[in-house]
């Protein structure tokens, strides 16, 4: 399979405040709709503003503006806003944003990482130039885990004293742009006491299974995410499959969004496992089949 397609998608530009211009992923949304009646959820996060329906269930609404740190909307300007319908880990969340602009086609080539001064709470997780115009990549994740703040659950888990020292014993390298994400996967493997690398992008990462592989101590396993800048999930993997001269690890791929077609694609660019970020306990397994313990 040729990789050019795999890390193209389209992005659904809309505003905040101002003249900004913020997108996310079409494949993370269900539904656009006009502002709806909604419900008041008490003891919520003060950027939720309520519940609607959605096919039959309850989904919670967000003011986006208010929960990346703009003014709030007022009760006028909902009336005349829009709300995203997305399924984000596993989640139905609506978005209400004050205006819906248009969809483009995107290469995650062209995607820029935002600059380190805007801190790890910036909501951005890369920049494109769209027509002259510098459009701002949200970090719904990173969102979501302010308006919904949860420890990573690590301890249910249980390993043999064979599995943890089996997966201590391999080279594991952890890739993700989301410094939410990051922290999950790390978590993970820091409460169980396995060690592993870790690094933003995908980039950094061939570059590390290239030099592993040089001084004879390759990775075993990479886990990487799927949306990336720059060079994306189902690239590196490619890159990895496409390189003879690697010791080809075990590539497990996750992402936050819910669609068959992210599993398509990373089985036909040679990952061995696809998986629905975050849900600690298939990464283990993930990992520990990675490792034939399982």
């Amino acid at each position: 399979m040729s990789s050019r397609n795999s890390h193209s998608q389209k992005l659904l530009l809309f505003g905040l405040s101002g003249q900004k211009s913020f997108a996310i992923g079409t494949l993370k949304i269900r539904e656009i709709m006009p502002f709806p009646r909604l419900t008041k959820l008490p003891h919520s996060h003060p950027s939720v503003i309520g519940t609607t329906t959605f096919r039959g269930a309850a989904v919670p609404v967000i003011d986006m503006a208010a929960a990346v740190g703009y003014p709030p909307l007022g009760v006028e300007d909902r009336k005349k806003s829009s709300v995203i319908i997305t399924d984000i880990q596993r989640k139905e969340i609506g978005f209400v944003v004050p205006s819906v602009r248009k969809i483009v086609e995107a290469n995650w080539k062209q995607v820029k990482p935002p600059p380190k001064a805007l801190g790890k709470r910036a909501f951005v997780t890369g920049l494109l130039d769209v027509e002259g115009e510098i459009i701002q990549l949200l970090d719904v994740e990173l969102l979501l885990s302010m308006v919904y703040p949860s420890a990573t659950d690590t301890g249910s888990l249980v390993l043999t004293d064979v599995q943890r020292e089996t997966l201590a014993s391999l080279n594991i390298l952890l890739v993700d742009d989301s410094h939410v994400a990051r922290k999950q996967l790390s978590d993970v493997l820091d409460s169980k006491g396995i060690p592993y690398q870790v690094t933003t992008n995908g980039r950094e990462a061939l570059d590390i299974l290239t030099s592993a592989s040089q001084d004879r101590r390759a990775i075993d396993i990479l886990v990487s995410d799927i949306e990336m800048p720059g060079l994306d999930g189902y690239e590196l993997t490619f890159s990895v499959r496409d390189n003879a001269s690697l010791r080809q690890p075990y590539i497990i791929l996750h992402t936050s969004l819910n669609s068959e077609m992210s599993v398509s694609y990373a089985n036909q660019v040679g990952a061995n496992e696809a998986l629905t970020k975050f849900d600690a306990e298939e990464l283990l397994g993930a990992m520990l089949r990675g490792a034939g313990k399982e």
